[in-house]
């Protein structure tokens, strides 16, 4: 499965059993021991057992595209430990159907979707059968059993071909495989490209990829119907938000559906959208009414997480004599696969490319198009720094070309082309208006650490060697902590606020329920520090607790760099208003005006002396237990939740820049990053630890992208990895040194004045690469376009290779 079948290949419409699928390898072997072999049994073996609990294994179409004439699973449901094997029609009258259309793009289309397929499967890897079991070899040893008799369909996999006027139309229902089209358009893009020192063009790949988080997608559903009630445990970034899902495709009251993410091991935006076999677990639960089981290995993950950045960019950009950049055209034809994610739809990486692209630059005329094509692939969504490394690569990469045509410094050209300080706020071309950026600043620092001058006189020095030298740079724009404007007029009922519930306990201790989730980006440990420097105990006195939809205050979770953009900020203001809370207990125990006293080290102490007078135990003793010792009327609350939802602005906006260092073989087209340099302005930093090492993995994500990761499709569209064997990311020993800086330009619309950081190293990492391969190259003729930079394709552009 995840690879070719011989059938599929063959073109044959005999049924086919689903032990008869080939491995990635090859290999005929049964599903069960494929997955042993090939992706090993990972977290999922025994993590999290219930009593009686059962597991679920899916049988996935291995076409792209294809009718179900029919299927016969009395093998399976005769298989030892098999409970139930069920149908997508049999789980679609346990739901209602979705479509992933966001209403703030106007004319948008999707088709609705069902947890499963019905009569047809549109991508290959859509779920078609689930077979439920005593445990999870039996699960799919007995999926192997079914037949299914396919009817394959002409596959549309191509995007190019998908978008044709005269393209057979996956889903009729909507009448075209054009889910979006629109155009953008400011200043007089004619005039733009006239009487210019030179004009770059050129036309952009980018290849699908993925996020490979360490841990799997994985959920346990357990349906209660004595209470009547539904938990699910789930490695997922939006507890409030699937909760809400839930409850409403599912019918349930959502005060009666609980949903739990604990510690979650890597998400980057695979795990914060709704997928079909994730809502059938649940359905499965509810008709067992038994708690049911299901991980994602390996091979489903390449084949059912959604994948990301599929975009072919054709794009030109000018600069005038006067070394600033003119005018851009883009036109985005964006691959988002058979549907459209739920409930943010796919158009966000579409939608940033379109109002990203040149955002650095003060422009004459920007033109751009956006179309979102439907085609036979798994879904594209919101992987980590939407949109974002395709609106960077495309104008930094043509930036550096137009420089190079008409004999400039390509850093003076970004010097003069910048939006002045001065001229903030500024209303983009892309329609965003940006407060206060640091583009100066953070050019000028980019080039102080990676030392230009000395890097160019080496790359002279070896001009004649086949170990070609390059440096590349890439500025950014970065949307983060997306507010209420986006998804709230869109009615994707994604929440654009974050809480965060305190109490002090009778102990002294504080405990901190916050919206916000961990996926191992340290979000607990910035929120317990922000608590306990407002409050004025140590960080050790501070307990949090984090993913769980019945505990904690309403919210968004995790997801657009929120985590202390939004989440540390709603800590910060319940933790001010717990101190005053706490004071105003203390200075009626003490006969004291509360502006006199100071917390520290969970102390209050006298503010101008520094004598101690109480412990927060004893306030919470008194607040808790002995309320008569204090003035009649007086409340105590020492328990509270505040909130905070950027307002009055769609995003908060930040920037930074890539450099690379990179050295290219051009005797074998392998690519060596010597180093790699962000500098990058997030406001307030809270943490520089956690901040640094967000962004270099960050970076590490970029880099994959940039010379490695890439997830292709054959001739009959069907994909051609399924294991980390052949699906390539960066491991230590491809990584550069990654040096981080920043400059500090606070937000003014918080109390904090943090900034969103966790895809500045993703935003602009893949085109500083690409630029620095380019530099390498220019001596030689050769200009690349198209990422992953793999030997073969740089070999290519040498001429090579043919």
């Amino acid at each position: 499965m995840g690879n070719v079948l011989d059938d599929a290949v063959a073109g044959s419409q005999a049924p086919l059993r689903n032990r008869d699928v080939r491995s990635p390898l090859g290999v005929s072997v049964p599903r069960a021991r494929a997955r042993r072999l090939l992706a090993g049994r990972g977290r999922y073996t025994d993590d999290v057992s219930l009593p009686g609990m059962l597991h679920v294994a899916f049988v996935r179409s291995p076409y792209p595209f294809a009718r179900i004439a029919s299927i016969d699973k009395a093998a399976a449901q005769a298989s030892p430990g098999v409970v139930l094997v069920a149908t997508g029609r049999e789980l679609a009258g346990y739901c209602k159907p979705y479509a992933g259309i966001h209403e703030l793009f106007v004319g948008m289309k999707a088709p609705e979707q069902w947890p499963m397929a019905l009569e047809r499967a549109c991508w290959q890897g859509e779920p078609v059968l689930a077979v439920v079991a005593a445990g999870r070899a039996q699960a799919e040893d007995a999926a192997a059993e079914v037949l299914i008799d396919w009817q394959p369909l002409p596959a549309l996999t191509d995007v190019e071909a998908a978008a044709a006027p005269d393209a057979p139309v996956i889903h009729p229902q909507i009448g075209s495989n054009i889910a979006y089209d629109t155009t953008l358009a400011t200043g007089d893009s004619e005039a733009g490209f006239s009487d210019c020192a030179a004009t770059a063009e050129a036309e952009f790949r980018f290849a699908r990829h993925t996020g490979v988080c360490l841990e799997p997608r994985s959920i346990i559903a357990h349906y209660e119907a004595a209470t009547p009630s539904l938990t699910v445990i789930q490695s997922h970034q939006c507890p409030a938000q699937q909760q809400d899902i839930y409850a409403r495709l599912l019918g349930l009251p959502d005060h009666q559906v609980r949903v739990h993410c604990p510690d979650v091991g890597g998400a980057f935006g695979i795990k914060q959208q709704l997928y079909g076999d994730e809502l059938a677990v649940c359905i499965l639960s509810m008709m067992l009414r038994r708690p049911v089981k299901y991980v994602a290995d390996r091979l489903e993950s390449f084949m059912s997480d959604i994948h990301a950045r599929d975009h072919r960019v054709s794009a030109r950009l000018s600069i005038g004599s006067d070394g600033r950049a003119k005018a851009l055209a883009v036109d985005d034809l964006f691959g988002v696969g058979a549907y459209s994610q739920f409930p943010r739809s796919s158009i966000g990486e579409g939608s940033h490319v379109l109002r990203l692209s040149g955002a650095p630059y003060v422009l004459q005329a920007y033109k751009a198009r956006l179309r979102m094509v439907f085609q036979n692939k798994n879904m594209v969504g919101h992987y980590r720094a939407v949109g974002h490394p395709i609106a960077t690569a495309v104008t930094e990469v043509l930036v550096d070309q137009a420089a190079r045509l008409a004999g400039m410094d390509p850093i003076e050209v970004r010097r003069r082309s910048y939006i002045a300080p001065e001229a903030f706020p500024y209303r983009s071309h892309g329609g965003f208006t940006f407060e206060p950026l640091s583009l100066h600043a953070c050019l000028e620092r980019i080039v102080e650490m990676m030392d230009i001058p000395r890097l160019r006189a080496e790359q002279t020095a070896r001009k004649d060697s086949s170990m070609r030298l390059g440096i590349g740079l890439a500025t950014f724009v970065e949307l983060t902590g997306t507010g209420a404007g986006y998804y709230g007029r869109g009615e994707a009922r994604v929440s654009a606020q974050e809480g965060c519930l305190l109490k002090l306990e009778p102990s002294g201790r504080i405990r901190c329920a916050p919206s916000v989730t961990d996926q191992g980006q340290g979000t607990d440990t910035a929120i317990a520090q922000v608590v306990a420097s407002a409050i004025g105990v140590p960080i050790d006195h501070v307990a949090v607790i984090s993913g769980d939809s019945e505990l904690t205050p309403y919210g968004g979770g995790a997801w657009a760099s929120r985590g202390v953009s939004a989440g540390a900020e709603a800590a910060y203001r319940a933790a001010r208003a717990l101190r005053e809370n706490i004071l105003a207990v203390a200075g009626h125990m003490l006969a004291s005006s509360p502006e006199a006293l100071d917390i520290r080290e969970s102390r209050v102490l006298d503010a101008l002396t520094g004598q101690d007078r109480l412990s927060l135990a004893d306030v919470a003793r008194v607040g808790y237990f002995r309320q008569e010792t204090l003035p009649a009327g007086f409340q105590p609350e020492l328990s509270l939740v505040r909130h905070f939802v950027p307002s009055g602005r769609a995003f908060l906006i930040t920037n930074g820049i890539h450099g690379s260092v990179a050295e290219v073989d051009t005797q074998t087209g392998i690519v060596t990053l010597r180093k790699h340099y962000v500098v990058h302005d997030s406001g307030t930093i809270l943490n520089p630890m956690l901040l640094d090492e967000q962004i270099r993995g960050g970076v590490v994500q970029g880099l994959g992208a940039a010379l490695y990761e890439e997830i292709p499709y054959g001739p009959e569209g069907e994909m051609l990895v399924g294991s980390m064997a052949d699906y390539l990311v960066p491991m230590a020993g491809e990584m550069p040194d990654i040096e981080v800086a920043h400059i500090c330009v606070p937000d003014r619309g918080t109390s904090l004045g943090a900034k969103g950081a966790g895809e500045a190293g993703t935003a602009g990492a893949s085109a500083a690469v690409m630029n620095a391969v380019n530099d390498a190259l220019a001596p030689l003729g050769a200009f690349l376009t198209e990422i992953p930079l793999t030997p073969e394709r740089i070999l290519r552009a040498l001429g090579q290779v043919q």
